[in-house]
């Protein structure tokens, strides 16, 4: 016999048994089908209603109180109204439920769509406020998010050392840390940043600071410092700029760029005042011994390579990328096409594994995106990173 979900049903009819003496569900349904067929003719049969999935299953529920039974009938429908009505009201001509006397009383019938109506009002009203919460982003937003986008592409080389496009021609300079640090210059307009790329101070940015005015930028922490120490040592900078203490440049947002900016110090009050506590004593001799590289981050622990390794394997073949959080859970999965624009949707993201060869386009998207490891099938080129970014192979994970 065919069943209808109540689901798929339009209407419910709600009917009450009141019956003289103790019934059982089967009793109820054999009075249900048998008193009432024929009475509304063919069309209307029940039987042939549930055959055809117009009537579904009828429910029974039967309590027994003081040697009487009381219960409830409930019969989904799919006819229109007034046909429904009709079954209903041909319910309550049974008269006898088993052997006992009993009547059947409609106590209503039920609309399903309306319920459905008042859900789909309330979640439209949910789904309204989201959209007005969120807002729409105005054409200046939009604007400035492809040009943002773009910049990052633009980062070019000095001598072999990240710059921004500018670095030639411009009279002033920007000397900063790490490549990551000139991508995020480039995010905010800044297109005359050259990076050190290490503890030691390059020639071709020695040479800079004698033909330019220069200004440091570098990070808030031991690092910077050393840095610092090692330029007055060995170049002529001019200005000093500082993030805020503990942070690093590619950190920083547009506005607390421009404000360290701002905020520069000249090279000569730097060194009059070396003890100032913005600067820690950075003006006193430096040596070789004192500049030290950046930590590369933690060390992975043989059951978390394990795990990457394994999510290695599962992406083969995908032409995928995992973006995973600091607890080893995997956020998403998405194509490698489509990297760019997810990054920026997820906070968090500690691990970036491609089912690809590394290259320098993939690693300046995880540097823009401060993820901390990057892990590739194999190196494509040999890739620029940054003190803050682990650069890793899946030979590197099993070694």
């Amino acid at each position: 016999m065919a069943k209808l979900a109540q689901n798929f049903a339009k209407y419910v009819i709600h009917a009450k048994i009141d019956a003289s003496g103790i019934v059982e569900k089967p009793d109820v349904i054999g009075a249900v089908f048998g008193q009432t067929e024929g009475l509304l003719g063919g069309d209307l049969d029940l039987r042939e209603l549930q055959k055809s999935g117009r009537i579904g299953r009828i429910d029974v529920v039967i309590r027994i109180n003081k040697g009487r039974a009381y219960g409830e009938v409930t019969i989904p429908s799919s006819l229109d109204a007034s046909e429904t009505a009709l079954i209903g009201a041909s319910l309550e001509t049974i008269e006898k439920i088993g052997p006992c006397d009993a009547k059947i009383e409609i106590a209503r019938i039920e609309d399903v769509r309306t319920q459905k109506r008042r859900y789909t009002i309330e979640r439209a009203k949910e789904l309204l406020r989201k959209v007005m919460d969120e807002g729409v982003p105005d054409s200046q937003k939009l604007t400035e998010s492809i040009k943002s986008a773009v910049r990052t592409f633009e980062v070019g080389t000095y001598q072999g050392l990240s710059c921004g496009p500018d670095i030639a021609t411009s009279d002033e300079i920007i000397v900063v840390e790490g490549r990551a640090d000139v991508i995020n210059l480039l995010r905010c307009g800044i297109r005359n940043s050259v990076a050190v790329e290490g503890s030691k101070i390059p020639d071709a940015i020695v040479k800079l600071t004698k033909e330019k005015v220069v200004t440091a930028l570098l990070d808030g922490d031991r690092g910077g410092d050393l840095i610092l120490k090692r330029l007055i040592a060995v170049g002529d900078i001019d200005f000093v700029a500082r993030a805020e203490e503990g942070k690093e440049v590619e950190e920083l947002t547009k506005k607390e760029i421009y404000k360290s900016l701002r905020d520069r110090v000249p090279i000569d009050q730097v060194k009059e005042t070396g003890a100032n506590a913005s600067y820690k004593n950075i003006v006193e001799s430096a040596t070789e011994e004192e500049i030290e590289e950046k930590p590369t981050g933690a060390v992975l622990d043989e059951n978390r390579k394990t795990v990457l390794t394994q999510m290695m394997n599962d992406l083969i073949g995908s032409r995928a990328a995992y973006l995973v959080d600091r607890s080893g859970n995997i956020l998403t999965k998405v194509p490698l096409n489509e990297i760019g624009a997810v990054l920026d949707e997820y906070k968090g993201v500690e691990y970036l594994l491609i089912d690809s060869k590394i290259n320098q386009a993939i690693t300046d998207l995880a540097l823009q995106s401060r993820v901390k490891y990057l892990i590739g099938m194999d190196l494509k080129e040999q890739v620029k990173g940054s003190a803050t970014l682990k650069i890793l192979t899946v030979k590197d994970l099993k070694g």
